[in-house]
């Protein structure tokens, strides 16, 4: 397993060597905004990488609550925290790209207050599993994962149900959407490496939950097979 995570690293620093390339060098300069455009190769990738994991979250939560699998469990957790790293991403850059073409750093609008609402949903979801102690925590954090994934679909339609500082969709946007098939090229290659990427550290994250599930559970057998020492009367 060793061997074989260390072969998809490199592959994976490979990819993302790439895509960079390819998002800052080959893929042309967009006319009306010129070089900070070239953020979308980052900006968009990584909300399609959240919002994946987001799902991958919402799907095993529910089987979470369908078996109780701490397996399932520790993969719910792993596909939350990436996510909100990936999350947390979109809201930096953002703002980033907004400054020099808007104006401004940041309205609040339907897509931007949405993707807000959804990053403060996920950090809610971390911060039960980190400081609850009840054993049904992860009952509860699945519960809320199930809950609020429905913001996911909402920031994906926000600016096409709304009218909203944000632009509107480059691509599924309707006639006259869609890029120079460079920037298409450039945008595709830095998905898929974001998302060998956060499949790397999900893999290293589940191991270490699965670590620490295996150390609590050990402990707790420890201290139920210890015989009861008494002081003498």
């Amino acid at each position: 397993m060793r061997r074989l995570f260390v072969i998809l690293a490199l592959l994976t620093f490979g990819l993302l060597t790439f895509a960079l390339y390819e998002g800052m060098v080959a893929a042309p300069t967009e006319q009306t905004m010129g070089e900070v455009q070239r953020i979308f190769y980052y900006h968009v990738p990584s909300a399609v990488t959240a919002f994946t994991l987001f799902l991958i979250n919402f799907v095993v939560s529910i089987i979470y609550l369908a078996r109780r699998s701490p397996r399932v469990d520790a993969l719910a957790v792993s596909t939350a925290e990436v996510g909100v790293v990936f999350c947390t991403v979109v809201l930096v850059t953002g703002p980033l790209w907004a400054r020099p073409v808007w104006g401004i750093w940041w309205t609040w609008d339907a897509r931007l207050t949405s993707t807000l609402l959804l990053w403060l949903i996920y950090v809610s979801y971390l911060i039960l599993r980190r400081y609850s102690t009840s054993g049904q925590t992860p009952v509860i954090a699945a519960v809320l994962a199930v809950f609020g994934f429905l913001d996911v679909p909402f920031v994906y339609l926000a600016n096409r149900l709304f009218r909203t500082q944000h632009p509107q969709p480059v691509y599924f946007g309707g006639p006259g959407s869609g890029a120079d098939p460079r920037m298409t090229f450039a945008l595709l290659m830095n998905m898929a490496a974001f998302f060998a990427f956060a499949a790397l550290v999900v893999w290293l994250r589940f191991r270490l939950e699965r670590a620490r599930q295996d150390f609590e559970e050990t402990q707790a057998l420890e201290a139920l097979l210890q015989p009861d020492v008494r002081s003498p009367r």
